[in-house]
C-alpha cells in the first residue's frame, strides 16, 4: 500500500515512516453477567493484587467479547470495569459482539469495536473446522501451543510461582504445595505435583498437564479448573497421569492415569 501525505509527490512513500498491516496479541475476556460488581470481584480474587495469580498480566492488550451475554442483557457502566482490568495490567483496547446498549459507551470510553470473527475454537469434527482454525491464528488468541518450553530442575517451595509466558513448561523437580506454576502451553512435571498447576493459561483448550505424581491443590486448562476440594481418584491421585479437556464440546477436565 502506497500511503501520501503533505509535501510528497504522489506515489512516492515519506522517508520516516511506513505503515504495514500486522497481527498483536490479544487476550479475549468472555463477559457472562451484567453484575459489574461480581465480574470484578471474580477477577480481583484471580488476577487482582491480593489474588491468586496477581502477576499473571504484563501489559496485555484485551478485548472486551459480550458474545456470550444475552442480547437484551442490561447494560452496566464500563468505566469501573476498565480501571478495574488496568489495575491488573491489563489494557482493554476494543469489544466485540457487543448490543448497541455497549458500543457507544465503550465508543466515548476510547476503545475499539472489532469485528466478531471468532469466539471459540472449533472442535474436533466441526465442519468449519479449517476456516475457523485459520481465523484463530490471525487473532492470535494462542490456540497453538508454542514450539518452544521453559526447563525448571530446582523444585518449587512454598509460595514461588512460575510462568511459561508462550512456552510449555517442564518442571526436573517437585512442586510443593502453596507453589504455582502456570504456562501458555503444556506442562510437564517429571516429579510430585502438589501445588497449583495451570496450562493453556491463555486459553489454549489443546494445552495438557502430565505427572508422575498427581497429588495437586488444583489443575486448570484454559480457566476450567478442579482443586483439592474434590478429590481425585484412586486411579490417579499419587500416581502417573495427566490432564485433558474433553473433546466433546462440554470444557470438562478429563484425568487419567498414563499407561507405562
Amino acid at each position: 500500500m502506497t500511503v501520501h501525505s503533505a509535501g510528497h509527490a504522489t506515489g512516492q512513500v515519506p522517508a520516516s515512516f511506513e505503515i504495514k498491516s500486522t497481527q498483536l496479541p490479544l487476550v479475549a475476556l468472555l463477559l457472562k453477567t451484567s453484575d459489574v460488581g461480581l465480574l470484578i470481584a471474580d477477577f480481583f480474587q484471580q488476577f487482582g493484587p491480593d489474588g491468586e495469580s496477581p502477576d499473571f498480566f504484563d501489559n496485555d492488550a484485551l478485548v472486551l467479547d459480550f458474545s456470550h451475554m444475552q442480547a437484551d442483557a442490561p447494560a452496566f457502566d464500563l468505566l469501573p470495569l476498565l480501571k478495574a482490568l488496568r489495575s491488573c495490567s491489563l489494557v482493554p483496547v476494543a469489544i466485540r459482539s457487543a448490543g448497541p446498549q455497549w458500543i457507544a459507551p465503550a465508543l466515548a470510553l476510547g476503545l475499539v469495536e472489532a469485528t466478531p470473527d471468532v469466539h471459540h475454537r472449533p472442535r474436533p469434527g466441526s465442519e468449519n473446522a479449517p476456516v475457523a482454525t485459520q481465523e484463530v491464528v490471525h487473532e492470535v488468541i494462542r490456540e497453538v501451543p508454542a514450539p518452544t518450553a521453559m526447563v525448571v530442575d530446582k523444585p518449587l517451595r512454598s509460595g514461588q510461582k512460575i510462568y511459561a509466558r508462550g512456552a510449555d513448561l517442564v518442571m526436573l523437580a517437585m512442586v510443593n504445595q502453596g507453589a504455582e506454576i502456570a504456562a501458555d502451553g503444556n506442562i510437564h512435571v517429571y516429579a510430585p505435583l502438589r501445588g497449583k498447576a495451570m496450562a493453556g493459561a491463555r486459553g489454549n483448550t489443546n494445552a495438557r498437564i502430565f505427572s508422575i505424581c498427581l497429588e495437586p491443590e488444583l489443575i486448570s486448562i484454559a480457566g476450567i479448573y478442579r482443586t483439592s476440594e474434590n478429590p481425585l481418584s484412586p486411579e490417579v491421585q499419587g500416581k502417573a497421569a495427566q490432564v485433558r479437556l474433553s473433546n466433546d464440546g462440554q470444557d470438562k477436565l478429563i484425568i487419567e492415569a498414563l499407561k507405562t
